[in-house]
């Protein structure tokens, strides 16, 4: 090169434009193309159940509820009877002690929430529309027949699905499931992911800093975001920028786990043996995703393992996370039609952006005075700022051609909280 010869400019992070960039839409089809349920299942108590995913439907081996009774305390009576000036109380039904007796003309029993229905009754009348003198009472008008009665089997019959395989469990699910009379369940295995960070500049928490050294936050952020998402994992430390150490950690975290992931390290421009090593051992790809934060990802597979590369800055790697190894972890569970929640918001800034990728800015979500959802940023956007994504509970998601949105203008959240 002369010194006359003008300097080449490569596509970079930099760029808001590349027409060599994939998409994140195209990306996640990849990703999601490449990836097959985990298939083995195991047989859990069920109090040890919950965020677990059904490998079986679970079915209803009784009707629910088991019996007809009463949703309400009051009295239960025969609705052709409320045309009488008053009704003879004959006994009372309490939750699980039926009422021994058949309610004939001009007659009612005194019942309580969830007691059988007497025979000949159709109908309960909450006791506070109700004028009683010793065992007589007067009805308030205005009651409808069957009112306030729960017909046996009404919430699942026997056979009914209750809860269908690829489900993730939900607290409310193991009170239902514990409804049944069902005490274990079959479930998916959970995926095992091993992770490390490479860079000779990273420091363990409690190993003195020299200058130019850093400590590895990524691996803290990964353990928090893998234990929230339900995974086991292992975490494999800080490996050196050495070929063969390189290597072998590679080796070792695809014998262990159904997936890898690394923080930095692993994208095009770095050193030149991370590549060589990963073309060697396994079936990777180098992509630059038209996104920000996060541009450069690896995706593919060491052995039997799935493979991610993530960036090296802390914000990266939480925004490729969420965006590409999360849904991925999601489909390896066997978990179905899971989305992260997305919401529209009214922004209260300015939210500066050029077309050409899509961005993931931080951001807080909450209401106004009028219970309208209003979304605020948290600062400075730039993928070295962890203090702002401490600060956030949402990404303000900003389509590719957007130009960015003013003061007042609807936009697209993503809640952190729906990312579980």
């Amino acid at each position: 090169m002369t010194p006359s010869e003008p300097v080449t400019r490569l596509p970079s992070c930099d760029d808001e434009y590349d027409p060599g960039l994939l998409s994140v839409e195209e990306s996640l089809r990849r990703i999601a193309d490449a990836i097959s349920p985990i298939e083995d299942s195991e047989v859990v108590p069920l109090r040890n159940a919950l965020d677990r995913v059904l490998s079986v439907d679970v079915r209803s081996p009784l009707n629910v509820p088991n019996h007809t009774n009463s949703a309400m305390d009051g009295y239960a009576l025969r609705f052709e009877d409320l045309t009488l000036d008053g009704l003879k109380v004959i006994g009372t039904a309490w939750a699980g002690k039926a009422f021994d007796g058949n309610v004939q003309e001009g007659q009612c029993v005194r019942i309580m929430t969830g007691a059988v229905m007497p025979q000949g009754a159709n109908t309960v009348v909450m006791q506070e529309h109700v004028d009683r003198a010793d065992d007589v009472i007067r009805v308030a008008p205005g009651q409808r027949e069957g009112q306030h009665v729960r017909k046996a089997g009404e919430d699942l019959a026997v056979g009914d699905t209750a809860l269908r395989a690829g489900r993730r469990l939900l607290a409310s699910d193991l009170g239902m499931i514990a409804s049944l009379g069902i005490g274990e369940l079959a479930v998916k295995r959970r995926p095992h992911v091993a992770f490390f960070s490479n860079g000779d500049e990273l420091r363990s928490i409690g190993q003195p800093l020299e200058i130019g050294d850093v400590y590895d936050s990524n691996r803290y952020t990964l353990h928090g975001m893998l234990s929230r998402a339900g995974m086991q994992f292992t975490d494999l430390g800080v490996v050196k920028d050495e070929r063969e150490q390189i290597k072998q950690a590679f080796l070792r975290a695809s014998r262990i786990a159904d997936v890898v992931i690394t923080s930095a390290g692993a994208s095009v421009g770095d050193a030149d043996f991370v590549k060589d090593v990963l073309d060697e051992i396994g079936e990777v790809n180098f992509w630059k995703i038209a996104m920000k934060p996060g541009r450069p990802l690896s995706f593919g597979r060491i052995g039997e393992s799935l493979f991610f590369g993530l960036p090296g800055n802390p914000v990266s790697v939480m925004v490729t996370f969420y965006q590409f190894v999360l849904p991925a972890l999601k489909r390896l569970s066997g978990e179905h039609d899971w989305a992260p929640l997305r919401l529209r918001a009214r922004t209260l800034d300015r939210l500066k952006k050029r077309p050409g990728r899509t961005e993931f800015q931080r951001a807080f979500l909450s209401q106004d005075d009028n219970g309208d959802l209003v979304v605020s940023t948290t600062g400075d956007q730039g993928s070295g700022i962890l203090s702002s994504m401490s600060q956030a509970n949402c990404f303000v998601i900003l389509p590719i051609d957007s130009a960015g949105a003013q003061a007042g203008d609807q936009v697209i959240v993503e809640p952190f909280a729906g990312l579980v």
